[in-house]
């Protein structure tokens, strides 16, 4: 017998900023500065966010992050 089995229901993500904690977080960032030598483009702050959560929640390490 299997206990507290929920079939069909799907568990949040805990990685996945909501769309209400984002409406808290990103007023408390600064603007961007001008980029001032040429490089990879800029990661958007929220995706950054989602992917330092998702490395501190599964334990991956940087080099494998996709």
């Amino acid at each position: 017998m299997v206990v507290g089995l929920v079939v069909g229901k799907r568990q949040p993500r805990p990685w996945i900023v909501s769309d209400e904690l984002w409406s808290l977080i990103e007023p408390l960032l600064p603007e961007p500065s001008p980029k001032l030598v040429e490089g990879r483009p800029r990661v958007p702050d929220r995706q950054a966010l989602c992917g330092i959560l998702f490395v501190l929640h599964t334990g991956i390490q940087w080099e494998y992050l996709p």
